[in-house]
């Protein structure tokens, strides 16, 4: 059986892309690509937090452990959250390098706000669970993006940058609801669209650093994958118009 003649083609037109040009299609046809392109190299055999030395990270992980095991249960208490709160402060103020102390009195701190977070009773407890995350932020971010990080190191910053994506995501929506009350000043002069793209590129991080739901989210949340899907939405939307139209001849 005869091959098939095909009809040849140049497969490198005379197109000129920058290269963040070829990053944005890439990133439209492949949203996830844009995520894994610049991998994070963290080590297996390390686990090792910034400004903590190897000899008191496990002391300090048990201390931590005792404070947050009562809340390992369905629906700890408002006493239980207080004193797990209470004991990680502790920790802080004796251990202020500790990164994972913060995180962890961040995630408690969300237990107390409940579901309103943004009403304005929850002002100080909002701000104080905000800056904890960006204290471990600062904490644990690597001074360049080739340096290889920790396992541990990489865990608090994925779990720092994907909380704070979380808050700010949520924050978006109360903006555009007109609910937003509570928390810094600089979270409530801003807008919708503004504290949106401020949670995009915490979970674009967040993902970066190894959480899986805070890539997705970032996919999500990308433009350039909004765009693309607004383009297919809008030519299936005509596709099925056709159709019908076809169906009444």
């Amino acid at each position: 059986m005869p091959a098939a003649t095909m009809q040849s083609f140049d497969p490198k037109p005379e197109v000129s892309l920058s290269s963040n040009d070829a990053h944005v299609l890439s990133a439209l046809f492949d949203p996830e690509a844009s995520l894994s392109r610049d991998d994070v190299d963290i080590s297996a055999s390390q686990n090792s937090l910034p400004g903590i030395s190897e000899s008191e990270l496990p002391g300090l992980q048990l201390i931590e452990s005792a404070a947050i095991r009562p809340l390992n249960t369905p629906s700890p208490s408002r006493e239980t959250v207080e004193a797990a709160t209470e004991a990680l402060g502790d920790l802080i103020v004796a251990h202020p390098s500790y990164a994972s102390a913060y995180t962890n009195r961040a995630q408690a701190l969300r237990l107390l706000l409940g579901d309103d977070l943004f009403s304005s009773a929850n002002n100080t407890l909002l701000s104080r669970l905000l800056s904890d995350l960006s204290r471990a932020i600062a904490l644990t971010t690597p001074a360049s993006p080739q340096d290889t990080l920790s396992r541990l190191q990489a865990h608090v910053l994925a779990t720092a940058h994907t909380h704070r994506g979380y808050i700010l995501l949520k924050a978006a929506k109360a903006a555009r609801d007109g609910v937003l009350e509570g928390g810094p000043e600089e979270l409530r002069r801003a807008s919708s669209d503004e504290l949106e793209e401020m949670a995009s590129r915490d979970f674009f991080l967040g993902g970066r650093y190894g959480d899986k739901t805070a890539q997705q989210i970032a996919v999500r949340l990308n433009p350039y994958a909004k765009m693309c899907g607004a383009i297919v939405k809008e030519a299936m939307r005509k596709e099925m118009d056709e159709y019908r139209n076809g169906l009444e001849l």
